[in-house]
């Protein structure tokens, strides 16, 4: 054996309600920063949702790191923007750094590594934190909480803020 392994091979019911959860929870976004004109609607939400519906037993996908992992990323961007401006570089740091706290905070979610990226192009204020990242994070797990206690046996969440005290570490 080489250490590497596959995705993981899915039923077609998987799949369907995979992507059936997929499209209500972005379409749903989508509806809230079409209706609202906001930037509710990151790109990195469409990778979260992957996580939500197609993994919702991994870590990743659990709440404290979606929401922990987008907010940490997205504030860190917020203040390399301000402190060092617009610079090629800036945008670098501010993903190492959102990278390495997120690793630090156990709370990697994988999408959230693109908010800086995210932060760089638009330049939102300080007020996106919450009218996009948290609105946005706490509508997808809420929508995933709801989605999944009706379509599928198992619970989402695992765990809301740390690990079943069974559970290894």
């Amino acid at each position: 054996m080489n250490g590497f392994s596959m995705s993981p091979v899915f039923r077609k019911s998987q799949i369907v309600l995979a992507s059936l959860g997929a499209l209500v929870a972005v379409s749903a976004l989508s509806f809230v920063a079409m209706s609202t004109e906001g930037l509710m609607l990151l790109g990195s939400f469409g990778a979260s949702a992957l996580l939500l519906f197609a993994l919702p037993e991994a870590a990743l996908s659990q709440p404290r790191s979606v929401v922990v992992g987008h907010l940490s990323a997205s504030v860190i961007a917020l203040g390399c923007l301000a402190v060092f401006g617009p610079e090629w570089w800036a945008v670098g740091m501010a993903t190492g750094l959102g990278v390495g706290f997120m690793m630090l905070t156990r709370t990697v979610h994988p999408p959230a590594g693109s908010n800086a990226i995210i932060v760089f192009l638009a330049k939102p204020s300080w007020g996106f934190l919450v009218s996009s990242t948290l609105a946005g994070t706490l509508m997808l797990i809420a929508i995933a909480v709801v989605y999944h206690r009706t379509t599928r046996r198992h619970k989402y969440p695992r765990y809301w803020h740390t690990l079943p005290e069974t559970a290894e570490s």
